[in-house]
């Protein structure tokens, strides 16, 4: 995509929608108090609206209404019990370690819920040292949030109303794009050129970014009522594309081979070339699918394949005469080159026909696709232990707190020292590898940011143009926040800088105090997370593990089931290929934190890395193998291939049994297939019969490396 284009698409994404609504959610009352001469009162008002804003994050309409709801609960106790406590430093230090901790807690319930916790906290950092100190004057206080927070909901909503879909269908575009960028990485793989190992890499890392987006859509699609009743085009035509997307990427995955074979192999014919040109198209394709559907256009096509089909075809009947060598795994190859196109087209067809009818009937409860998580105080009071993640973090964060706030009382860099605090706040995250990111980012955001607000205001002395320039950066900010959080502080600390300028304050005084409290703040965070009950990847990295294991041997399992002339559930199936996904992304991203962390706490990296880059050539390979399955005779399935998958399965299952289930895990059942009577006399010999039983022995040296890499593990076991 062309610079210009990405730029385009960038306005187009819901990431702009959100800076853009956020950000004149939270201007509107400031400037309209502003007017009538009370600008202080809109700056409250504004803060209201600004935290709502902030916690409205893409998702159902009900799951959006629920948690801005419980922001505005959250922030207004807050700011009420700040206020009354503010005159006693004492109660005061303690409101802060309670709430911090309190509302650090909330992350038990998901990742809205933690989000709305954080804004309690913010709220809770923004009120202390407040002027306001009668009675009168708290409530007053409280009225003013209470009306922003309302003010925000209100004009979400109703955008929300005009245009219902436009979140899902920006979100749906993302992960088209999210798909593209992995096919584009997939081609490499038939470039001689390449560094396998290296391939592989960037291949886990993009599947995490993937699987994230995916998760997210069905969010937006499979828990709305409205999407999934809705007669109307728009509703169904969403659904489709995603649940053709999800199969496209599955077709991806299958086109995954041998790739150091495969070289030694054709790497003389030239006909990977091919290969890897008309699957970098592909990519292309979908980005260009993203771009439209993310601009809400009608999409057209960007190529015609059938010439590219027709290349491949003809280069393969070349490499049949001209060398003697089994092309039967580049016949496949071009067979799931040849399914991504038909999907694709698949895709583009529903545009030029109505949807109404055409929705899969087995897939009709869409509610088995989503994760449900139930709010109820049973699950907070599980988590009160020191084994849980969550509740280490919300101690730290609580006695970080408390540190910070008296620090800010011993040590007088201004009338800002609450800086300290909301550093703390922003970069203190449950593990040390974020934690380490954070600070980084948020140091050099600050720096640098910093410095150009001060340039700035140095050269820019017209008050229409400061305030031009501050809209700018404050759609900026709220705009990145989510998806580059360096370049949004960049952004940030100039906004902030021209916001305190209006106020009449010396913005280079401000500047140096925020410099100042920042780099407190980040220390004290990098430094807490280091020796306040620390989390280490490699103390829980085992359980991850075993749940991918454990997805894997389900998603095997299937295979069996179609070998042996059982009937397939299409729901149970894609169910079992869903936690494939989710459990490989988590684990490549629990390695990743993992390998960021101190070195004296990377206990056998290399054997997790190992583990990482089997699996992940397992579950492709299993994707490959299952579609190869089903488009098989029943001929060419043979009892031999029953028995190489039932091993597979069992040595599978003795590597889960390598790893001691958690408390809350779910016990590991075999899975038994029963097979036909007469199936062992079905052993037809044929190209076909041969590929699958190549593939499924593959498929079987990969689980033997993998309980290798378990037993050895096991034998020094990672926990610190």
């Amino acid at each position: 995509m062309s610079k210009a284009k990405e730029i385009q698409n960038f306005f187009y994404s819901q990431y702009f929608a959100d800076g853009l609504r956020i950000t004149f959610g939270a201007l509107t009352p400031a400037l309209i108090f502003s007017w009538f001469g009370n600008l202080q009162v809109g700056i409250t008002i504004s803060l209201g609206a600004m935290v709502v804003g902030l916690s409205d994050t893409p998702g159902p309409l009900n799951h959006r209404r629920n948690g801005m709801l419980l922001c505005t609960a959250a922030v207004l106790i807050s700011a009420l019990i700040t206020n009354l406590v503010n005159d006693i430093p004492v109660l005061l230090t303690v409101v802060i370690v309670g709430m911090s901790f309190l509302f650090s807690m909330f992350a038990v319930y998901g990742a809205r819920a933690s989000s709305v916790g954080t804004l309690g906290i913010l709220v809770m950092i923004l009120n202390i040292d407040g002027a306001d100190n009668t009675f009168w004057d708290v409530t007053a206080h409280i009225a003013y949030i209470l009306l922003g927070c309302v003010w925000y909901m209100l004009l979400s909503l109703s955008l929300h109303q005009v245009r219902p879909y436009r979140q899902a269908q920006q979100e749906l575009a993302e992960s088209i794009q999210n798909v593209a960028d992995y096919i584009r990485i997939k081609a490499n793989f038939y470039d001689g050129k390449s560094d396998i190992e290296r391939n592989y890499r960037e291949l886990i890392e993009q599947q995490i970014v993937v699987s994230e987006h995916q998760n997210n859509v069905r969010d937006q699609l499979f828990r709305s009522k409205k999407t999934i009743r809705d007669t109307t085009k728009i509703g169904r035509l969403l659904i489709l594309i995603f649940t053709d997307i999800i199969d496209l990427f599955e077709q991806s995955m299958a086109t995954h081979y041998d790739y150091e074979a495969m070289h030694e192999q054709f790497g003389k014919t030239g006909i990977l070339q091919h290969f890897n040109l008309t699957i970098r198209r592909i990519g292309n394709e979908l980005e260009h699918l993203s771009y439209q559907i993310n601009a809400n256009r009608r999409p057209k096509s960007l190529y015609n394949f059938k010439n590219d089909l027709d290349r491949i075809r003809g280069a393969i009947e070349k490499v049949d005469k001209e060398y003697e060598i089994n092309t039967l795994p580049l016949k496949k190859v071009l067979i799931n080159i040849r399914n991504l196109i038909q999907r694709i087209n698949s895709i583009y067809g529903y545009f030029d026909r109505e949807t109404k009818n055409s929705f899969r009937k087995e897939e009709t409860d869409l509610s088995q696709f989503i994760e449900h998580k139930d709010i109820d105080f049973k699950q907070f009071r599980e988590n009160l232990t020191l084994k849980s993640t969550l509740f280490r973090h919300a101690a730290r964060m609580a006695i970080v707190m408390g540190i910070g706030y008296l620090l800010s009382l011993m040590i007088n860099v201004g009338n800002h020292s609450y800086w300290i605090l909301l550093t703390i706040m922003v970069i203190l995250k449950p593990g040390f590898s974020l934690t380490k990111q954070r600070n980084f980012q948020r140091l050099i955001g600050t720096v640098i940011g910093g410095i150009g607000g001060a340039l700035i205001l140095m050269l820019v002395t017209d008050q229409t143009s400061l305030f031009v320039l501050l809209l700018l950066f404050m759609v900026a900010t709220y705009s990145l926040i989510r998806i580059n959080y360096i370049v949004s502080v960049m952004f940030m600390t100039p906004y902030i800088l021209i916001m305190f300028s209006f106020l009449d304050m010396n913005t280079l005084t401000i500047l140096r105090e925020r410099i100042i409290d920042t780099l407190i703040g980040s220390g004290l965070a990098f430094l807490s997370s280091y020796i306040i009950l620390p989390n280490w990847e490699s103390t829980q990295v085992q359980t991850t593990m075993r749940k991918l294991l454990i997805a894997n041997y389900r998603y095997i399992a299937q295979a069996l089931k179609i070998i042996a002339g059982r009937p397939l559930s299409i729901t149970d199936y894609k169910l079992a290929r869903k936690e494939v996904y989710i459990t490989t992304a988590n684990m490549a991203s629990a390695f990743q934190r993992m390998i960021t962390e101190p070195k004296s706490k990377q206990k056998d990296a290399k054997e997790i890395n190992k583990f990482v880059v089997f699996n992940h050539i397992l579950s492709s390979y299993s994707v490959t193998l299952l579609n190869n399955v089903s488009d098989a005779d029943n001929a060419s399935l043979t009892g031999e291939h029953i028995r190489v998958v039932r091993k597979t399965l069992y040595l599978l299952a003795q590597t889960i049994k390598l790893f001691p289930p958690d408390e809350d895990d779910d016990d590991f059942v075999e899975i038994e297939v029963d097979t036909p009577p007469d199936f062992d006399h079905n052993n037809i010999d044929s190209e076909e019969s041969r590929l699958i039983t190549e593939q499924l022995n593959f498929l079987n040296r990969i689980v033997i490396d993998l309980n290798k890499t378990c037993a050895q593990l096991m034998k020094h076991p990672i926990a610190a």
